[in-house]
């Protein structure tokens, strides 16, 4: 890969650092799409800026229903075509014959392998043939993320560009946008959701917890990546 990394201002937009990315990818890029309050946001971005930028979302299996009415929500409201990827069926019965339906609570070597299959492999799939793709993830969501660059170098999938729009927005930031534009909104977080992936995996957080505390909350909070996100 040649394409370079551009500069980014301190004062650079989501918009900003999300078509400096796409130009220097040079090339397809995609939105990992969980339908998550940063990914509605970032598709509207898109959409509103005219910026040329696929989606895809990986079905685990395990998705709340309410994570399918965001996407229906979307693919009717903007005529969004979404490239769906599942895990490999033989991958997830031989799992769940040889360890069960709930595994990954055991220990974090087995959720870290529940996460391979159901995630990870789907991932690699979908970003064979991209230039780059881009993330909602933002700085102030765990101690995992602080040190995010809105756009570096993705050397675990071949070295392909990955573009993180919202890195300095807070919570309140997102939540603004979202409202003021009348996107669509997963239910749960009117019932204490803050950041919502698999079912079994993802609770409501209590007053006080950050904004992934209801991620994997057995484990401790410099373990709650899925291995999407390795750095």
């Amino acid at each position: 890969m040649n394409n370079m990394i551009p500069e980014i201002s301190p004062d650079s937009t989501p918009a900003d650092i999300l078509r400096a990315g796409i130009e220097a990818a040079d090339g397809p890029v995609s939105l990992a799409c969980s339908f998550s309050l940063e990914d509605v946001a970032i598709i509207h971005i898109a959409h509103q800026a005219g910026l040329k930028l696929g989606v895809f979302a990986i079905d685990t299996g395990r998705l709340n229903e309410e994570t399918y009415e965001v996407a229906d929500a979307l693919t009717e409201r903007f005529r969004l075509k979404i490239d769906w990827y599942f895990p490999r069926h033989g991958d997830v019965e031989a799992l769940e014959r040889a360890e069960g339906l709930f595994s990954f609570r055991e220990s974090l070597d087995k959720r870290h392998e529940c996460c391979r299959i159901r995630k990870v492999e789907p991932l690699s799939r979908a970003l064979k043939g991209l230039a780059g793709w881009v993330t909602g993830m933002r700085r102030e969501q765990s101690v995992t993320r602080g040190k995010l660059a809105p756009i570096e170098r993705d050397e675990l999938n071949g070295g392909i560009l990955k573009i993180n729009p919202l890195i300095n927005w807070s919570e309140d930031d997102l939540i603004a946008y979202t409202e003021a534009h009348r996107l669509p909104k997963n239910r749960l977080y009117s019932q204490g959701y803050r950041s919502i992936g698999c079912a079994p995996c993802t609770r409501a957080v209590k007053q006080g917890e950050d904004v992934r505390a209801g991620r994997w909350w057995w484990e401790n909070p410099e373990n709650k990546e899925c291995g999407l996100h390795r750095r």
